[in-house]
C-alpha cells in the first residue's frame, strides 16, 4: 500500500484485508496552475501508485488520495491550527465535496477511480471551531477536518461514500483490486 496513512489502514482492515508493505510515497502535491480538485486527487493517487510500483515492480500497488473542494477552490491539507480555522470557516454552513481517488498498479496495468462525496457542514459557532481546534483532530487533514472523529458532528448532509471521506472509498478499491487479479473476499 502506497499510504502512510492510519485511516487507509484501518479502513482496509475493516474489510478483512492487511496489506504485504505499507510504504509513504512522497509526491510533490503542489496543485498544477488551473488543474480541478478531480484532475488533482485522480493525479496523485495515481503518482502514488506508480512511485511505489517503481521500487516493488512484482507488487500490486494500491494508493489513494482525498481533496476536499468548495466549488473549484482546492482547500489545503492544514498543518497549523490557522489552516484549521480556515477551513472550517469556509466551510461552516455550506456543502462541500470529498473527492478521493484511488488507484491500483498491479501485472495488468494502472487502473483507478474517481469517488465524489457531497457533504454539508452546520453552521458553526466560535465555539464550535474553538473547540475542534483545542482537540488538534484537524492537523494534516485534508480540509481541516476528520469526519470520523469530532466533525462528525458538524455533518448535516453526506451524499456518496463515507469511507471516502475517511481516506478509502471500500467498494471502489476492492474492486479495483479484484479487477488486478487479487483475491479480496
Amino acid at each position: 500500500m502506497a499510504s502512510a496513512s492510519p485511516r487507509r489502514l484501518d479502513l482496509l482492515r475493516q474489510v478483512g484485508l492487511e496489506p504485504d508493505t505499507v510504504l509513504g510515497a512522497e509526491i510533490d502535491e503542489t496543485p498544477k496552475p488551473k488543474e480541478t480538485p478531480r484532475l488533482l486527487a485522480v493525479r496523485l493517487a495515481r503518482e502514488k501508485a506508480l512511485k511505489v510500483a517503481a521500487e516493488r515492480p512484482d507488487a500490486a500497488v494500491l494508493a489513494a488520495d482525498t481533496v476536499v473542494a468548495l466549488g473549484r477552490r482546492i482547500l489545503p491539507k492544514a498543518e497549523t491550527g490557522a489552516e484549521v480555522r480556515a477551513c472550517l470557516e469556509l466551510l461552516s454552513g455550506r456543502a462541500h465535496k470529498v473527492l478521493t481517488a484511488v488507484a491500483v498498479s498491479g501485472p495488468k496495468g494502472l487502473t483507478s477511480r474517481l469517488v465524489e462525496t457531497r457533504v454539508r457542514f452546520k453552521r458553526l459557532t466560535g465555539a464550535d471551531i474553538a473547540s475542534y481546534l483545542e482537540s488538534g483532530e484537524g492537523l494534516g487533514k485534508a480540509g481541516g477536518y476528520a469526519i470520523q472523529g469530532r466533525a462528525g458532528a458538524f455533518v448535516t448532509e453526506l451524499t456518496g461514500s463515507y469511507s471516502g471521506v475517511v481516506g478509502l472509498p471500500l467498494y471502489e478499491t476492492l474492486n479495483l483490486l479484484t479487477g488486478a487479479g487479487l483475491k479480496v473476499r
